[in-house]
């Protein structure tokens, strides 16, 4: 099992979920925010959701409110908005820090292995890491690539 699989993270319902449940798949993980000018990415992150879904590709979307305070909501404000203004329904987790001594270890992982211009540092709302089926990170994506602009990379990582 690699590292990535051994992590946890609990869902925005409360819920302690283990990355392992998604061995095998192709996992996007997105730290997301409601009051961003990134925030409609939540309709391209589904599309690419739906669209693949059945091939084995799962989008992971990690709320964060230390970029401009643009997650302020708790679980039921995070939900409405991805949900009903969104239509997401790819897994959504608990708000969490993507920076500084409190970095969610799933974000600390990612962070370590694919460092991105900023070093070890997310640099904004709707940082993307694509992670392949066995757990290793593959590549990582800017806020302002829009997920769009992923599709080449994920049929490639579910074709290969």
């Amino acid at each position: 099992m690699t590292a990535f699989h051994q992590l946890t993270a609990t869902s925005l319902g409360g819920e302690l979920i283990s990355m392992a449940d998604y061995a095998g798949k192709l996992v996007v993980v997105v730290n997301t925010a409601s009051h961003c000018g990134f925030t409609p990415q939540y309709a391209g992150l589904e599309a690419l959701y739906k669209k693949y879904a059945a091939q084995g590709l799962v989008v992971l979307g990690f709320p964060c409110n230390q970029f401009g305070k643009q997650e302020p909501g708790g679980a039921d404000d995070i939900a409405q908005t991805c949900h009903i203004n969104y239509g997401v329904s790819f897994p959504m987790f608990g708000k969490v820090e993507v920076n500084g001594n409190a970095t969610h270890p799933v974000f600390r992982y990612l962070k370590d292995a694919l460092p991105g211009v900023l070093g070890g540092r997310i640099k904004w709302n709707f940082t993307k890491f694509l992670i392949g089926r066995d757990g290793k990170p593959l590549k990582r994506f800017a806020p302002f690539t829009p997920p769009e602009k992923m599709e080449a990379a994920i049929r490639a990582a579910l074709e290969s």
